[in-house]
């Protein structure tokens, strides 16, 4: 490799290095490499490569005006430096540079360019209006065993079917438990790409990872769900996300995906005089996409029922907004426990707010029953007590 002090160098972001990464990784097949302008027109006619669905052109066009500078003072055959995060990343045998419109990026990935769409001025901020294309290579790359891991898990059980579910889990609730399960009664390997990273408004990656391995460990049965981090970047956040979600679902070994039907992605649009799903438009991938029902409480049925069979109305019916639970664990409340399991509400408080009790001790012992004065006594296991209190129904 050719030292960065003699290589032009172009800097990129965490979102471009992510996307990189996958494609390496042969996660984003039918896409394996940079695409040149021929092959970005050829994709924006038929959202087709060699006869299979890929949403958009993968393309490589960071911002900036020193990026733009070196961009356009690069030559076929040149080796190219990429840095991210002020190390050297990758480098890149310089085949063609090419014009884009930022704009039509952006329409291409959000079906908008409107500036009030969550994302989208976030992602114009990061494009600019040159992509260079070429044969990369990664260097000091990360390991990404994950698709061992899941052969593996296939061949412990001898799995016939593997389902994929792609979810935040911020936070991990009822509704996403009853969806879990559901999917486990249809199939033998369940693989949750838990989306990494997330952004500074939502529960870490870990926090989030932790409350999902508490519920498949205590609640579940063994070796039937295998947790995967997928990187949630800039290409996942638009219209075609359940495109790539098959993709990237069907290039790990997967043969199913499930999504809610209030997932964002599922949006109708009008085509040939008939409305059609999103997944109308998957070709090629051999993958199948299954909706699910929306699950709310219902405090008629007294139990989480699907909106499909529940016949009581919107009026009896709690639905499971994830942000709204979210808002009530960063003011520092527990959830009633038909949003969330205590135990995972006890987890994640006692995350966000550690050493929060100025005497945890007395607390302990002035409002909670306990056996003896050598207990030892945590903030996880105060909120769960706690818990315990606010079901008592003796006085209420």
């Amino acid at each position: 490799m050719t030292s960065s002090r003699k290589n032009k160098t172009l800097l990129i972001d965490k979102e471009a290095a992510c996307a990189l990464e996958l494609l390496k990784d042969g996660l984003l097949a039918p896409a394996t490499s940079l695409m040149n302008s021929k092959e970005s027109q050829s994709v924006l006619k038929t959202r087709l490569i060699n006869g299979k669905t890929f949403p958009f052109p993968f393309i490589l066009a960071p911002s900036g005006k020193t990026n733009a500078l070196v961009l356009e003072s690069l030559k076929e055959g040149e080796e190219l430096t990429i840095l991210y995060d002020g190390k050297v990343f990758a480098t890149l045998i310089v085949k063609e540079v090419f014009h884009i419109n930022p704009s039509d990026r952006i329409k291409q990935i959000y079906g908008t360019d409107d500036l009030n769409h969550p994302g989208v001025s976030a992602t114009m901020s990061r494009l600019g209006p040159l992509s260079v294309c070429g044969e990369y290579e990664l260097v000091n790359k990360s390991s990404n065993n994950n698709k061992e891991i899941i052969e593996d898990a296939k061949k412990r059980i001898n799995a016939k079917h593997t389902t994929s579910l792609v979810m935040a889990a911020n936070p991990l609730h009822r509704a996403h438990e009853r969806l879990i399960r559901q999917v486990l009664e249809n199939t033998d390997l369940l693989v949750i790409f838990l989306l990494k990273p997330y952004t500074e408004s939502n529960l870490s990656y870990e926090i989030r990872k932790e409350s999902l391995e508490f519920f498949i460990n205590n609640f579940l049965t063994k070796n039937h769900v295998v947790v995967v981090p997928l990187d949630n970047n800039y290409i996942f956040a638009g219209f075609n996300e359940i495109i790539l979600d098959a993709i990237v679902a069907k290039n790990y070994g997967c043969d199913r995906l499930t999504i809610g039907s209030n997932h964002a992605g599922v949006g109708m649009f009008y085509d040939a005089n008939s409305n059609k799903s999103i997944i109308d438009r998957v070709v090629g991938i051999d993958i199948e996409i299954t909706i699910t029902n929306e699950y709310v409480y219902c405090d008629k049925c007294t139990t989480l029922v699907s909106k499909k069979t529940c016949p009581h109305g919107q009026h009896h019916q709690i639905s499971y907004h994830a942000d709204s639970i979210l808002e009530l664990l960063e003011l520092g409340l527990l959830p009633p426990t038909i949003l969330i399991r205590k135990e995972i509400s006890a987890q994640i408080l006692s995350k966000l707010f550690p050493n929060r009790f100025k005497n945890l001790e007395k607390l302990y012992y002035d409002i909670l029953p306990v056996e003896g004065l050598l207990e030892k006594h945590t903030e996880k296991g105060f909120y769960l007590e706690l818990m315990k209190l606010y079901q008592t129904t003796s006085l209420t």
